[in-house]
């Protein structure tokens, strides 16, 4: 099996995170005895994790355990510094890219690094991602938006083509969620709710917005957590661009018939929506993605798809397959 959807988290201390930025680069507290920490921002606990989440070699050992072969790593989403001055952003991020490849440095057959970019300058975003491609990452992770830049902004979508362009495969992460404390209280509700739509939002706006005419049909673009809300109110957006001119004014054909160029993971924890992302976007554009090593991620990885009525080659197509040829892993 390849995982092609799991986070890690350097050993970025206290001191480091705050030279950056005092109230929003993350650094991680380990507790005592090494096995558990909180990741910080500021001063604040943002999420508890574990071992496997700074640790390479425990990791590797864990995916023994759960038979995966191959496993992609990219940071978390609170890494991104989207907001920062961008020549800030940008040496972050060619820190944090190097501390993805040299956290996969003693297992190259089994850990794979994407990197990040400071997207809120695409001349310098497109020079990391190339300079980060040819020192060993295998494609690039993205939030699905700079503040109120979506995807379909002309800054994101000349990234979009770059990628393209360089062969370098594109994961979009959901990040920086709609709604904010006063309607999403607890429960979650901000991954259980405005994930999920984030994700939609990235990528209607890019067919809605007819970028899709514009970027190259070579872009290799994957979105996380099955795409979010996407497949299943495709109907519904159909149905809008049939009756509607101002959603078809700039889209000149169906929004489902863009569905096959995007792929998605299958972090979905659903049979029945499993089959209908396959009905959506088809098997060979699925693969199988885990979310480790966080909670909300699927466990045991690969279960979904493994106890799914696709047939053993399209099985082995999500599980393996499609991320060889969408990474280039051969």
């Amino acid at each position: 099996m390849i995982d092609i959807h799991s986070h890690f988290f350097p050993l970025i201390g206290k001191d480091v995170a705050h030279k950056v930025d005092p109230e929003k680069a993350a650094w991680l507290r380990v507790d005592e005895g090494g096995q558990k920490g909180h990741i910080m921002l500021g001063d604040q606990p943002f999420r508890p994790v574990y071992r496997a989440l700074w640790d390479p070699a425990y990791r590797v050992q864990e995916l023994d355990e759960q038979g995966v072969e191959t496993q992609l790593v990219c940071s978390t989403p609170v890494m991104f510094g989207y907001t920062w001055d961008p020549a800030k952003a940008a040496d972050w991020a060619a820190q944090m890219n190097e501390q993805a490849v040299a956290f996969c440095a003693d297992h190259p057959s089994r850990l794979k690094a994407l990197s990040q970019v400071p997207l809120q300058d695409i001349k310098l975003a497109c020079a990391e991602a190339s300079r980060a491609q040819a020192a060993g990452c295998v494609g690039v992770q993205i939030g699905n938006h700079v503040g109120e830049k979506d995807l379909d902004h002309p800054d994101l979508v000349d990234f979009l083509i770059h990628c393209a362009n360089e062969n370098i495969p594109v994961f979009v992460h959901p990040w920086d969620m709609m709604g904010g404390p006063g309607r999403m209280k607890q429960w979650m509700l901000p991954w259980l709710v405005s994930m999920p739509a984030e994700t939609q939002l990235g990528m209607l706006s890019l067919i809605l917005s007819g970028a899709m005419e514009r970027i190259p049909e070579s872009l290799k673009i994957c979105f996380a957590h099955g795409g979010g809300s996407f497949a299943y109110l495709l109907g519904r957006v159909d149905n809008a661009w049939k009756y509607r001119d101002i959603v078809r004014k700039d889209c000149p054909r169906p929004p489902s018939e863009y569905a096959r160029r995007f792929y998605c993971d299958a972090t979905i924890f659903d049979q029945g929506s499993l089959r209908l992302l396959a009905d959506v976007h088809g098997v060979d554009r699925l693969m199988m993605g885990s979310d480790y090593p966080y909670p909300l991620g699927e466990q045991p990885i690969g279960s979904l798809v493994q106890a799914s009525s696709f047939s053993p080659n399209e099985k082995q197509q999500i599980l393996h397959d499609n991320a060889i040829t969408f990474f280039n892993l051969a």
